[in-house]
């Protein structure tokens, strides 16, 4: 009996690791001190022009989304997902992302297949311009099935403290940018997966008329990384508040930077929404409050800005290739989120 024999592979461990090392190399920032395949990974960050650095974290995971990547055998785009889900929490106070570590635990450790997870994360870093400093996978056989896996992933980012964006500043009258997700993202794929997969047992590999594409190519497409757009018009405009439309949807996230004594009033029919949702919604019979509860609607990322700059700021994002709309108004009351 030996470790192999037992389900761990500790040669293609090491196989893995040597195809992952050229992927981290690729997303290395200037501050990154050396290789991967250390205990920990070193970075020093640069202060210049920071009076007073702020570290800010989070941490978050793909979720039930990977189902679908197995059931697919597609494993490009989740480490996309896994990155967006981290950076784009940590951007909403105003955070460059500096440097990002993946969590990968694998029922069978295949070095392609983990190459293929990791060529994404990679992918995703570039995106957001931070570095994959390091990392985790474990073969857990056992635990997970031979074609299984599960994905997490940590973000760490730095703000100077005169520039935290905390909502404070938020007032009646302010409007709501609402910017284009690329469809599900990585929220209410368990919702999805039923309504789909389960109950209406349509084959992920079929085309779908009101799509224009499989139902995979749909459900697989990468969660949208709002880094680079979104730090470019912090340097233009006054962004008073910004959130991540992720679990809780519209009304369990807009509120979450709002002063006391303030609500959102969100102007229905102000964006399109696309086709999957609809799709989900007609075959679930699915309430129209349980939809905007349980996923994004067609808008992944929002910003509170006052009145006078919204065509400034989405002017800008248009020229960056992104679609956003206004989507709501800033009053008084403690609704939290009510759709006009």
């Amino acid at each position: 009996m030996d470790y192999k024999k037992a389900g761990v592979d500790i040669e293609a461990g090491e196989a893995a690791v040597e195809r992952i090392k050229v992927l981290a190399r690729s997303t290395f920032r200037p501050e990154v001190l050396q290789e991967l395949g250390g205990f920990g990974g070193l970075f020093a960050p640069q202060l210049e022009g920071i009076a007073e650095p702020v570290l800010v974290a989070g941490a978050d995971g793909v979720g039930t989304k990977l189902k679908i990547a197995f059931a697919s055998e597609r494993h490009g785009t989740v480490g996309i997902d896994c990155v967006a889900m981290c950076v784009n929490d940590i951007l909403v106070q105003g955070a460059e992302p500096l440097f990002f570590l993946d969590y990968l635990a694998v029922g069978k450790l295949i070095p392609t297949q983990v190459e293929e997870i990791i060529s994404g994360v990679a992918e995703g870093c570039r995106q957001a311009g931070c570095a994959l400093l390091g990392g985790e996978t474990a073969e857990m056989p056992g635990f997970y099935t031979r074609n299984e896996y599960d994905l997490a992933g940590f973000a760490v980012g730095m703000v100077d403290k005169s520039a935290v964006i905390d909502g404070s500043g938020i007032m009646e009258g302010d409007a709501v940018i609402g910017i284009a997700s690329t469809g599900l993202h990585s929220n209410g794929y368990s919702l999805a997966r039923k309504v789909l997969l389960e109950d209406a047992a349509l084959v992920l590999t079929d085309n779908q008329s009101a799509l224009g594409i499989t139902l995979a190519e749909e459900l697989l497409k990468p969660t949208r990384i709002y880094v680079k757009p979104v730090l470019q018009l912090l340097n233009k405009h006054n962004i008073k508040g910004m959130a991540n439309i992720t679990g809780g949807g519209l009304p369990g996230n807009l509120p979450r930077v709002l002063p006391d004594g303030l609500q959102v009033e969100v102007l229905d029919g102000s964006w399109p929404v696309h086709a999957i949702f609809d799709l989900i919604k007609e075959l679930g019979s699915i309430h129209r409050e349980e939809m905007f509860r349980a996923f994004n609607m067609g808008i992944g990322f929002s910003l509170y800005v006052a009145e006078e700059v919204v065509e400034n700021v989405i002017k800008d994002l248009t020229e960056e290739g992104i679609d956003a709309y206004k989507i709501g108004m800033v009053t008084k009351g403690h609704s939290g989120c009510i759709f006009k």
